[in-house]
């Protein structure tokens, strides 16, 4: 990953091979032609938060909506189609045959030119004759496929999606290829070039104007072009913010030399690493006074998204509280953008309850300690006076243990300040896949409830010892919430609490009684609609407060299958156990990139 990595900081695709025989794995991640390179790099890092959860099987595919990434234990760079190979339809909307007529034009037009261009990349507008509908597709081969392999997946690829007519979406996930078409505009849009000829015309226009025109239209010029860039300054994230924000760190106590870091981690040693996610690599540092620190290096340089790494350590810096990991400064002066924060020894909660052996280390007093201090972290943060913060990654492994097994939230990277004016947000889709409220990943709207689903998730992993994702518990069909909520509905919640517990064989009323209170709180913040979620100050009254009446949890998500508007989606996204892949497990996940 780190190697494909530095190939997509400067293109849009990066293959790699490491290790021999079926220790080998074989890597490739490529975005769609139309992305922009900020927004590439984005989506791989996206898609290398979902790889995990294909392990431990020797392989796995990830597409999304803005990029493709697939890793094996063996050679598939030169593969276009394969037994795995499925269609996804958006059964919202039907049309009539003008429209499927449009789309088959617009697919065929597609298939003829992808493998005719230099990124065997093609996308196509079509209005729909006699309607004010217009029809969008867009269809990539892997640039590791010859033009007429390419052709090949396409035209496999659009046998595939014409069967996803008349609706109004199709999208075919191919070895090879991916091909898309939509009623709605999901093309980003394509820099202007202007030909030979037309710059002739441009000169020969420049020319004559500047010979006649007077000098008050030189100055109505100069004008517009002073305009013009202020308005495409404006338009960079913060662009004048992150020259005062980086200004004010480099003069501020947050600020560490580049060098510094690099010593107390000795030259980023891999015995010093502590763990990778999504936006960056964590090591573990000593200072010179002896302090030991975790590091963390961002995959963006800071030249790229100043204003986002300036903004996002303004916001961490701003807040202050014991369940709250604490960020002591940060490193924008270097080649690489770096956050400082406190070292804690123990690591994230996720190492010890989903550990046979680490996980009787954790008795119930010790997690529900834990589970309360998670609680009134988020109560800080989505109520504090300062500004409301959104985390957006609430889950195991970003909670933190101190020494005396305390938990401290972290990782702020996909953190969003929330104003008082604004019901939500709406934002690109970020997390972890099993954590993402439904409203949020169907729609992109953020609210401080979809932390509370998040949280929900958390709670009941932490009473039952079971991880949310299903890849990783072959032996159930259901996940983790329709699991508790299932025996929740038949009163037998105890047989799912986590064994290194010891309840069966140490029985306690008082910690059986909050162990069902804390699942029952658990399914409380995982239901569906949003507004039936209580917010966090509830959902700690509800759990510190003994005896506390509780409310009968709803139907959590995607129990009932009229309940998501993107069902359909979602039962075509699953994990599929590829029949000839040597076991590989193919994740298919749905996300939107900006702006598609």
């Amino acid at each position: 990953m780190q190697v494909i990595a530095s190939q997509m900081r400067t293109s849009h695709n990066g293959t790699a091979v490491t290790g021999t025989g079926p220790d080998s794995n074989v890597g490739m991640a490529q975005c769609y032609g139309d992305l922009t390179r900020d927004d590439c790099i984005l989506c791989y890092a996206e898609a290398r938060t979902v790889l995990p959860s294909c392990f431990p099987n020797n392989g796995g595919r990830i597409y999304l909506d803005g990029c493709f990434m697939r890793v094996q234990n063996y050679t598939f760079f030169d593969q276009y189609t394969g037994p795995n190979d499925t269609y996804v339809c958006g059964n919202a909307t039907k049309h009539g045959e003008r429209y499927r007529e449009s789309v088959r034009r617009a697919v065929a037009e597609a298939v003829t030119e992808a493998p005719r261009s230099r990124d065997l990349f093609a996308r196509k507008e079509m209005v729909v004759a006699g309607s004010n509908k217009t029809v969008y597709v867009l269809a990539n081969c892997w640039l590791t496929l010859s033009p007429g392999s390419c052709r090949a997946c396409l035209e496999n690829a659009s046998a595939s999606i014409s069967k996803c007519l008349p609706w109004s979406e199709g999208r075919a996930l191919n070895t090879g290829c991916y091909m898309r078409y939509s009623d709605t505009n999901f093309l980003n849009p394509l820099p202007t070039t202007s030909s030979p000829n037309h710059r002739g015309k441009i000169i020969a226009i420049v020319v004559s104007v500047v010979s006649s025109v007077t000098v008050l239209a030189v100055a109505l010029m100069i004008v517009i072009y002073i305009w013009k860039r202020r308005y495409i300054l404006n338009k960079r994230k913060g662009y004048y913010d992150a020259k005062k924000l980086g200004k004010m760190l480099n003069d501020s106590s947050l600020n560490f030399k580049y060098s510094t870091l690099e010593k107390a981690t000795g030259k980023w040693d891999d015995c010093n690493k502590l763990g990778q996610g999504g936006f960056g690599t964590v090591y573990k540092g000593v200072l010179s006074d002896g302090r030991e620190i975790a590091v963390k290096r961002l995959f963006f340089n800071n030249k790229f998204r100043a204003a986002d790494f300036y903004n996002e350590v303004n916001m961490i810096s701003s807040v202050e509280h014991k369940n709250l990991v604490r960020l002591l400064g940060c490193s924008c002066a270097g080649p690489e953008s770096i956050l400082v924060y406190e070292y804690l020894p123990n690591m994230s909660l996720d190492r010890f309850i989903f550990d046979a052996t680490k996980g009787k280390v954790l008795n119930w007093e010790k997690r529900f300690e834990i589970i309360i201090g998670t609680a009134e972290g988020l109560v800080y943060l989505h109520e504090n006076t300062k500004s409301r913060i959104i985390h957006r990654d609430i889950k195991a492994a970003n909670i933190l243990l101190d020494l005396r097994l305390r938990a401290k939230i972290a990782d702020f990277g996909l953190a969003r300040s929330f104003q008082d004016d604004k019901s939500h947000i709406s934002t690109a889709i970020a997390g972890t896949l099993g954590y993402m409220a439904p409203e949020y990943l169907a729609h992109g709207q953020l609210t401080e409830k979809a932390d509370v689903y998040s949280f929900g998730v958390l709670i009941l992993e932490v009473v039952t010892g079971m991880e949310n994702n299903r890849s990783k518990m072959v032996e159930y069909t259901d996940s983790l919430v329709s699991i508790a909520w299932n025996h929740f509905q038949q009163d037998r919640v105890e047989e799912i609490f986590d064994p290194n517990l010891m309840m069966h064989i140490y029985p306690n009323t008082n910690f059986h009684k909050e162990a069902i209170k804390v699942i029952q709180v658990g399914l409380l913040c995982t239901q569906e609609a949003p507004s039936l979620r209580p917010s966090m100050s509830t959902v700690l009254k509800m759990l510190a407060k003994e005896d506390e009446p509780l409310p009968s949890p709803s139907n959590p998500p995607f129990i009932d299958e009229k309940t998501m508007e993107l069902n359909d989606f979602t039962d075509k996204f699953r994990y599929y156990q590829s029949g000839d892949d040597s076991g590989s497990v193919a994740t298919v996940s749905h996300s939107h990139f900006f702006p598609r």
